[in-house]
């Protein structure tokens, strides 16, 4: 079902997909859109209820008139939620899209089951920070944004990998500049944004849900973690990380059949509220290098 629901402060265009047992919500990264989601929605879709929107700006949905930072992002999000009724989820975010979802689950627990973040940008130290969004402050942001997604996705490989990356690219190049400026310094914010080390720590650790990472070892280098650093400001019990070798960055298109039974193995296994249980969590078929 496509919906545009103008009740929400900002209108996202979004779709709901499935029926089941928990609410997905599945948010992308910085200049992408909900198609990013498109190898997961059907196995999603038979055991849960899915919530796929396009981020202001981003896709199909229109600019907002506000900032462009993740609290801005997760409170149009729930604004969503709210006014569709919807919610708890577990929100499901890639990139840029797993600090939202995590900012959403620190603002809004109400709103929030659990997370799981896939290749998360939060973490970075100011160096790097800063060097991420001096990339994209440049004449052509679009360009810039277009080419660092490739620099992190790595040499393409697996059944898509002769069309996947132009899809990409150009996904990126229809971003407008300036959402590509005003999310890198939202998302770069070393004063007040969740990503930048060590301010961003005590923030995440305001989760007090379930948080399952899911990242490379490329991820952690690039942002200058060890592969228990994740799971440290994760301090809820069944909270897990898994990181994997191969899957580039975005390891839901380039590995899909792996990370499905990962999430929905993980996502079966959450606690029952009240009820004690902790979870359980099975690995899948990742070659799992670490995982806490």
């Amino acid at each position: 079902m496509t919906r545009w629901d103008d009740r929400a402060a900002v209108p996202l265009f979004h779709t709901v997909e499935g029926a089941g047992q928990r609410t997905l919500l599945l948010v992308h990264g910085e200049a992408c859109d909900s198609h990013d989601w498109a190898p997961q929605i059907d196995a999603f879709a038979a055991r849960h209820r899915l919530i796929i929107p396009d981020l202001p700006g981003h896709g199909r949905s229109s600019p907002a008139p506000h900032g462009h930072t993740p609290r801005d992002f997760a409170d149009d999000l729930a604004g969503l939620l709210v006014t569709t009724g919807e919610g708890p989820v577990v929100a499901v975010g890639h990139s840029a899209g797993a600090v939202i979802a995590s900012v959403l689950a620190v603002e809004r627990p109400d709103l929030v089951e659990a997370v799981i973040a896939v290749s998360p940008r939060y973490g970075m130290d100011a160096g790097r920070a800063a060097a991420r969004a001096a990339a994209v402050g440049v004449p052509r942001p679009a360009e810039a944004i277009a080419r660092l997604l490739a620099e992190d996705e790595g040499p393409p490989t697996g059944p898509a990998a002769d069309w996947l990356p132009a899809w990409r690219r150009r996904r990126a190049l229809g971003t407008a500049d300036d959402v590509v400026t005003r999310t890198a310094a939202g998302l770069y914010d070393a004063q007040n944004g969740p990503v930048v080390r060590p301010a961003c720590e005590p923030y995440l650790r305001r989760r007090t849900c379930p948080v399952l990472t899911v990242c490379s070892r490329a991820s952690l280098e690039a942002r200058g973690v060890g592969p228990g650093w994740d799971r440290s400001v994760s301090p809820h019990p069944y909270s897990a990380c898994v990181v994997h070798d191969g899957a580039g960055h975005w390891p839901h298109q380039r590995r899909p059949e792996e990370f499905n039974d990962l999430v929905l193995d993980w996502t079966a296994g959450l606690p029952t509220p009240g009820t004690g249980r902790q979870g359980r969590l099975s690995a899948g078929q990742f070659p799992v290098i670490g995982r806490n």
